[in-house]
């Protein structure tokens, strides 16, 4: 199975609305998933001039654009994603 990517958008709005949480995301992953999904930080995703694509955080897991992102959001998508 090829790797779940996910991209936390680090850009300022992004960064003071929780991305500097997301970014410690390597760490709540379960043991299950460690090896399965590839985290990075990307500089700016450039959606929150959109207001139709929703509020800061933005995460992109294999290209799909998640807003008002967390933890629990973003572990439940990768869960779904995994079939865990």
């Amino acid at each position: 199975m090829e790797k779940i990517k996910v991209s936390i958008c680090t850009g300022t709005a992004c960064f003071v609305m929780g991305a500097s949480e997301l970014m410690l995301l390597e760490e709540e992953l379960p043991p299950e998933l460690k090896d399965k999904v590839e985290v990075e930080g990307i500089t700016c995703f450039e959606v929150c001039k959109n207001a139709s694509c929703g509020k800061a955080p933005f995460v992109q897991i294999n290209g799909e654009t998640v807003p008002e992102a967390t933890i629990p959001v973003v572990l439940e998508k990768i869960h779904q994603i995994a079939g865990i």
